[in-house]
């Protein structure tokens, strides 16, 4: 009788927990067009079945992409902010019709945004989060700034108001859909988004209890001149210009003079800041500035000059002072993305010639490192870039922020975000370890990809710091299932993973956590 009691008990708990679920219907979600929100048009409110979605058609090719088969039943809601009257925002809200599990996850966007970044709400939606996303206040390619010539509030919706807009709408839905408020709210994104987290926390602290960070393009100006910098490096002659197969013999060389320095040869560059490689090593004797017969084989004087300025970083040619850090060792196999062409990359172009200059035929090569950055430092900083101070409030609500990046990013330079965390480490003192910590990837290129394990969930991560009130120790990352199984761990920094001497290398549990001294 005792065994029957308690099974009744379970089931009786089992049915109370599923009445209690929240569950939705059409005709709740289509009720959400007749609710009025300031400022707000709602565009479309509507059920989507359980792997009937196909996302808007987006580029001029026509192309109509697959459904997102795995997505379950939710209620999809699009709409338009207007907190000023140059101001378009556009966002989506996706909810699931059951199994909600009472939090928000917010999404941002790449390069220049300008349209919503649909295949990052999957995995939230998929794991029962609601979550929203928005196109940062225009249409448009990521890769072209002109949106903002001649608007300067939807630079500011861009730099800063966009992603808040999108929250607060979110918000206010997705109480009307399920008739309770959000019990917790995230924001998880990578580049662009990486920064539009750090704003959110400088701008709008309350939008977000937890916010991962990952590779963030901040500050934007400098990381626009940084990458005109290193577009220009290869760009001065063609004895300068590196092919893709000699970026590649620099980065097998790389890999060789550095690989061992974690005391674990393993076809990652773990710790970047001790590998000391020249590649002057690799210039071909007996040749200066002409190419060589095989640029696989050896490089010119001025393409040795080109990759010493793209390491080093631009600075400032009257004060010597750093703009931004260059990019690392490790990096050479994927910094192809910004001197493949014959100038600077289209949206870093698209910033200097509409935005800066407002000149369609500006020409990078008169690009002055000290008056011109001035120049562009003092119209654009304040809208687009973070200062590391800023954040202090955030951090002191007892909120968390997860830095994370890739040493081998070749858009972003890894150390901007080091620098970031040491200067928010003085700033706030004790808060940053307790609720900011950063997390290098080592051998990560830029947001995915590269020689090393990258992968890790970072919606839960952050959700379960923001419940528990516990930072992760170490995250184990690891590599894509196409490729051969690898884990390791990414440790709070300055904890670099170390091997603990036996086991394998490919097992993150041969690892632990250690402060190493430089």
């Amino acid at each position: 009788m005792k065994r029957y009691r308690m099974m009744f008990g379970l089931m009786m708990t089992i049915a109370l927990v599923a009445l209690h679920a929240p569950r939705a219907n059409a005709n709740q979600c289509e009720r959400i067009k007749d609710i009025k929100i300031a400022d707000t048009e709602i565009k479309l409110a509507a059920v989507i079945d359980a792997g009937a979605f196909v996302p808007p058609t987006q580029g001029s090719n026509g192309s109509q992409p697959r459904p997102y088969a795995r997505l379950p039943s939710f209620c999809r809601v699009a709409g338009v902010r207007h907190p000023t009257p140059d101001s378009n925002i556009g966002f989506e809200i996706w909810m699931p019709v059951s199994s909600w599990n009472g939090k928000l996850v917010g999404i941002g966007n790449g390069a220049w945004a300008g349209s919503v970044t649909y295949p990052a709400m999957i995995a939230p939606l998929s794991k029962g989060y609601a979550t929203v996303a928005s196109d940062s206040g225009h249409q448009g390619s990521p890769l072209d700034a002109s949106f903002a010539a001649g608007h300067p509030e939807r630079l500011v919706d861009f730099g800063s108001r966009g992603i808040h807009e999108m929250t607060v709408a979110a918000k206010e839905i997705i109480e009307a859909f399920y008739g309770r408020k959000t019990e917790r709210s995230l924001f998880a994104s990578c580049s662009t988004g990486g920064r539009q987290g750090l704003m959110e926390a400088s701008r709008y602290p309350d939008d977000y209890d937890g916010i991962s960070s990952m590779a963030p393009a901040n500050p934007t100006v400098p990381l626009m001149v940084g990458s005109l910098w290193t577009s220009s490096a290869t760009a001065k002659s063609p004895e300068s210009q590196i092919s893709p197969a000699a970026f590649d013999l620099v980065h097998k060389a790389a890999m060789e003079s550095c690989d061992a320095n974690d005391g674990v040869r393993d076809g990652i560059i773990s710790a970047p800041d001790r590998c000391h490689f020249d590649p002057g090593s690799l210039q071909c004797k007996g040749v200066t500035n002409r190419l060589p017969s095989d640029s696989a084989r050896c490089l010119t004087e001025p393409q040795v000059a080109a990759l010493r300025a793209i390491y080093q970083g631009p600075h400032n040619p009257r004060t010597g002072e750093s703009i931004i850090p260059g990019f690392e060792p490790g990096s050479e196999a994927l910094l192809s993305i910004q001197t493949s062409g014959s100038g600077p990359i289209p949206p870093v172009l698209s910033y200097f010639r509409d935005l800066v200059f407002k000149n369609p035929r500006w020409e990078f090569r008169t690009f002055d490192y000290d008056e011109n950055v001035s120049q562009a430092l003092s119209l654009h900083s304040r809208q687009v870039d973070v200062a590391p101070a800023s954040v202090a409030d955030y951090l002191k609500g007892g909120r968390k922020l997860l830095i994370s990046h890739g040493w081998a990013d070749p858009l972003v330079p890894p150390l901007a975000s080091v620098h970031f965390y040491d200067a928010l480490t003085t700033a706030t003192g004790t808060s940053a370890g307790e609720n900011a910590r950063l997390y290098m990837v080592p051998g990560m290129g830029h947001c995915t990809g590269g020689d090393g394990p990258f992968l890790f969930d970072a919606i839960s991560t952050i959700d379960e710091w923001v419940a528990t009130g516990r930072a992760p120790d170490r995250i184990v990352v690891s590599n894509p299932p196409s490729a051969a199984a690898r884990t390791r761990p990414i440790c709070p920094y300055p904890k670099e993973a170390v091997y603990a001497g036996t086991g394998s290398t490919d097992d993150e549990k041969n690892f632990r956590c250690e402060a190493v001294t430089h």
